[in-house]
């Protein structure tokens, strides 16, 4: 029998290998890879926070301030993980679909970028994005078997902390005259 502590994670294997068995077919496989690669680094949410920064020159500081919250949540979850230092998931049911720079699973830093991403820049763009970046990423790192439910839960909260204070404090500056929500 496993100590009590490693029980949460058993479940939570189980958890992962029943995603894997309902949502494991191979276009929706292909698909959490595509979203892996941009979001591996926050790369493509910084990529989009720098293209509106180009193309929306009178909000080029809110687009870069943004981009800069992106970055922030990445590499807070990146400091928690170095602290948590929780393994990634591993088990003989379970399929790892794609290559990680870390073994270190608490917090997704995929979550809390795009988490991030999707509170800023949707402010930004005055479109709900979260509820359509968020679930697709935390459901892709499940799917492709790097994270545990509840490493991706704990990044998107993370990113939505940051991404809401960044937020406020842009709107507190004015920035609510130039299109802000």
């Amino acid at each position: 029998m496993l100590p009590a502590h490693r029980a949460p994670l058993r479940r939570e294997v189980a958890a992962l290998v029943e995603v894997q068995r309902r949502l494991g077919h191979p276009a929706v496989v292909s698909a959490a890879r595509g979203l892996s690669l941009f979001g591996e680094h926050a790369a493509g949410w910084l990529v989009a926070g720098a293209m509106g920064a180009l193309v929306d020159r009178p909000r080029r500081r809110e687009w870069l301030c943004s981009a800069a919250a992106v970055a922030t949540a990445h590499g807070m979850s990146i400091a928690v993980k170095r602290v948590v230092r929780r393994a990634r998931p591993e088990h003989g049911a379970l399929r790892v679909l794609v290559g990680t720079p870390s073994r270190l699973s608490f917090p997704s830093s995929h979550a809390a970028s795009t988490t991030a991403a999707a509170v800023l820049y949707g402010g930004m763009l005055r479109r709900p994005l979260t509820p359509v970046l968020v679930p697709a990423m935390l459901a892709s790192r499940l799917v492709l078997g790097v994270h545990y439910p509840t490493d991706v839960l704990a990044g998107s909260a993370l990113g939505a902390l940051v991404g809401a204070a960044v937020r406020r404090r842009l709107c507190r500056r004015g920035s609510r005259r130039r299109g802000w929500r």
